[in-house]
């Protein structure tokens, strides 16, 4: 991984950190009859994203961080969904966080892709 020293200095983490903030802020607007279910599941799947970037570049190998790059590429289309749906339920009120979410989920998937292909 060339000259990186640590995964705070990747740009899919950082990225990655902006999409969980952004999921708080959301949800927090959800009926309080979801905290434990579609909040629940967006938080987690959010977190799960820079987590596993961590993870993976803690592994110091490309074949286990690409596994790890893998599940966060899942945690992000699993997101996608969960706001999709929660559009759908009409839970989402802020059309400005919402929209700049899905960009970032799209822009998130290509440079996780593009890291993962330099990997190999």
């Amino acid at each position: 991984m060339g000259g990186i020293k640590s995964y705070k200095e990747l740009l899919i983490w950082q990225k990655g950190i902006k999409i969980v903030v952004l999921i708080y802020k959301l949800t927090k607007d959800f009926p309080k009859e979801e905290i434990y279910a579609l909040t629940s599941q967006l938080k987690r799947a959010s977190v799960s994203i820079p987590s596993n970037i961590a993870e993976g570049f803690g592994r110091q190998t490309d074949k286990s961080f690409n596994h790890f790059l893998n599940i966060s590429r899942g945690s992000l289309n699993e997101i996608e969904t969960q706001l999709i749906i929660a559009k759908e339920l009409e839970f989402i009120h802020n059309e400005e966080i919402f929209n700049e979410l899905l960009f970032l989920i799209e822009e998130e998937a290509k440079m996780i892709n593009a890291f993962s292909k330099n990997l190999k």
